[in-house]
């Protein structure tokens, strides 16, 4: 063998052998669903098992009829035993244990434990169980003409608005694209679109998509998805056609925080406004005081203006028997008495003396 075909030879066996590595991881990493037995009676219990979940997921256990693990349950959560179902969380590796009691589903048998996740990407897993003295019937045979089939991933596509804040309805698109992979064409689809809060089941809602799909085509369709005013938390919306489940999509919706602050500015301004309308009227219904007479200034007697002084003192008059004598050197003028420098004072007379 050349060195050519021998480096070929090692390619191919490292290809082989990576293949099953990667198909046994993947197996190893799909969940996983165990059974204590695998038939009980109505009243009994099963204690169910299972490994490779992701971890801290909430799921559903539940008893279903009309399903087997290859083709899944016939009809959705409405062939399932919804009022005895159990819910369980995962631990930290993915594992889970829980006793599940045994109920008739409202369909006939072949029937399951079904296990599925109740929040988040959907992930399910089914085991085969038998209800002891329930009906089993044949699977009904799906019915022959034009079935559609969900090609690509669904998404919603919308945002949240400045209304859905304060508690408007949430409002999305579900966008997805089917193909017909039956005989016949199919025209003007009624798909039926659910939606469900936890662990509760859909409310589904009937909606007719106009148009025509031929056999082997495929059509982009879009359908509105609505939820109730103030919805908040975690949903699942589904999308079923001829009573099989297509597609499942998550969808958080926030909590629409502006209504919380509605209520509490409307505890601070209202109790602060009634309190400013009771002191008004308060004011109102009083009765007033009278006015005072202003008192008159007291002024103390510690201080009077050297004006009124003057006024209220008697001016003081020179004495009438004395009259100045003449200066020889100032002869020919006459000599007065002293003047007083307050200009109310009277003149003091003056008096000749003897010569």
């Amino acid at each position: 063998m050349s060195g050519t075909g021998r480096w070929a030879s090692v390619v191919v066996v490292l290809g082989l052998l990576l293949g099953a590595m990667v198909g046994a991881a993947s197996a190893a990493d799909s969940p996983t669903v165990r059974l204590s037995a695998s038939q009980a009676g109505t009243g009994g219990s099963v204690t169910v098992t299972g490994s490779g979940w992701r971890p801290r997921t909430l799921l559903m256990l539940l008893v279903c009829g009309q399903a087997v693990p290859s083709t899944g349950v016939r009809g959705g959560t409405n062939s399932c035993a919804n009022a005895d179902g159990r819910a369980v969380t995962t631990d930290a590796e993915g594992s889970f244990r829980r006793k599940l009691p045994v109920a008739e589903p409202p369909v006939p048998c072949p029937c399951v434990v079904h296990v599925a996740t109740a929040t988040g990407p959907k992930e399910e897993a089914d085991a085969v169980f038998q209800v002891a003295g329930h009906a089993v019937e044949p699977l009904p045979a799906e019915p022959l003409g034009g079935r559609l089939s969900v090609l690509t991933d669904t998404r919603l596509d919308g945002s949240d608005g400045l209304l859905t804040w304060f508690g408007a309805p949430a409002q999305r698109t579900l966008v997805f694209t089917v193909g017909n992979v039956g005989t016949t064409p199919v025209r003007d689809p009624v798909f039926q679109v659910g939606t469900s809060h936890g662990v509760f089941a859909p409310q589904w809602e009937e909606q007719r998509w106009r148009g025509t799909i031929r056999p082997g085509a495929k059509a982009r369709i879009e359908l509105p998805v609505e939820l109730a005013a103030g919805a908040h938390g975690a949903y699942t919306v589904s999308l079923k056609y001829g009573g099989r489940v297509l597609a499942e999509q998550p969808w958080d919706v926030g909590r629409p925080w502006g209504v919380t602050l509605f209520w509490i500015l409307t505890a601070i301004v209202v109790p602060a406004a009634l309190f400013r309308a009771g002191m008004a009227v308060v004011d109102r219904v009083r009765p007033r005081r009278t006015a005072r007479r202003p008192q008159p200034a007291l002024h103390l007697p510690l201080f009077r203006p050297r004006a009124q002084a003057r006024h209220s003192s008697h001016p003081s008059s020179a004495l009438p028997w004395f009259t100045p004598d003449r200066d020889p050197g100032t002869a020919g003028r006459r000599l007065s008495a002293p003047r007083d420098d307050s200009p109310t004072s009277p003149a003091t007379p003056t008096r000749k003396g003897p010569p």
